[in-house]
């Protein structure tokens, strides 16, 4: 006998992992093309810390362009704050970057990220060497499992300085360590029978021609809001607690009723027998 379980929204991410340009359009695909054909041997860091960060603190944004200026890598960041006074020469801020077609060039050396679940697939499927920042959520933990794979180094954005960051961005563009633990990691995610968009239609047909799989459908959506927050089980739960309370209760009382009637004759008794 199976519970019905809650429903479910299914997100389908739909990623393109081999090593070139996807297609982007008009000025903005020329403009990004030309940054990394000029980064020379060198190559690139893509270095973002997701949409929900439009700005840093000052202080902390010049600690980070000092870090970036060490390297001799074209560092493509994208940061929609007010410009670093320090901003080295070899870093150039952008609004909005294709993350991904950038990680999947061969030039890319780096990226840096603040451990976003999709962030991390993408860096892991192109195999990137990534610095991660994590800021919230599951971002620790995503951290935490690159670095504990030997795919790339975690820096507390509190307490890091800006040698922390360039020793650890050095770190995983020279050491090759690094590359190899990410490539490893890579093959091992790409190594399926279904390439993921293949695997997508076939659902996405699935559902088609089966008038929507209402097989598939969760029982949850049948419940009503009382049972699909199993309140009903709460209430009997409750009710079963305050009933064990209350006998509970009704059996310390009884116990100390014939406690006190007993000491109560044995008094009278004594009282009686000294008259």
């Amino acid at each position: 006998m199976s519970l019905p379980t809650q429903p479910f929204n299914t997100f389908i991410l739909l990623l393109d992992y081999d090593n070139t340009f996807n297609q982007m359009k008009g000025e903005e695909e020329k403009e990004f093309e030309a940054i990394v054909n000029a980064s020379g041997e060198h190559g690139i860091v893509v270095f973002s810390l997701g949409s929900m960060v439009s700005e840093i603190p000052m202080k902390k944004a010049m600690e980070i362009a000092d870090a970036l200026g060490s390297v001799p890598q074209t560092v493509l960041w994208r940061y929609t704050g007010e410009v670093p006074p320090n901003l080295p020469k070899n870093v150039k801020l952008v609004k909005w970057l294709p993350q991904n077609d950038l990680l999947a060039h061969p030039k890319t050396r780096a990226f840096i990220t603040h451990g976003g679940s999709h962030g991390v697939y993408e860096g892991i499927c192109n195999a990137v060497p990534m610095v991660i920042m994590p800021l919230f959520g599951d971002q620790m933990d995503n951290a935490k499992r690159v670095e504990s794979r030997g795919a790339g180094l975690t820096l507390n954005i509190l307490e890091m300085t800006s040698k922390d960051i360039s020793d650890a961005l050095k770190a995983v563009i020279n050491d090759k360590k690094y590359k190899e633990n990410i490539q490893r990691l890579s093959d091992l995610h790409l190594d399926r029978p279904i390439h993921p968009l293949d695997l997508a239609v076939h659902w996405v047909e699935f559902v088609m021609r089966h008038k929507g799989a209402p097989h598939l459908r969760p029982a949850a959506h049948d419940l009503n809001w009382i049972q699909y927050h199993s309140l009903d089980v709460f209430a009997f739960l409750l009710a079963v607690v305050l009933l064990i309370l209350f006998i509970s209760v009704k059996c310390c009382m009884f116990c100390c009723r014939k406690c006190c009637f007993k000491k109560g004759r044995k008094s009278k008794s004594g009282k009686s027998k000294t008259h």
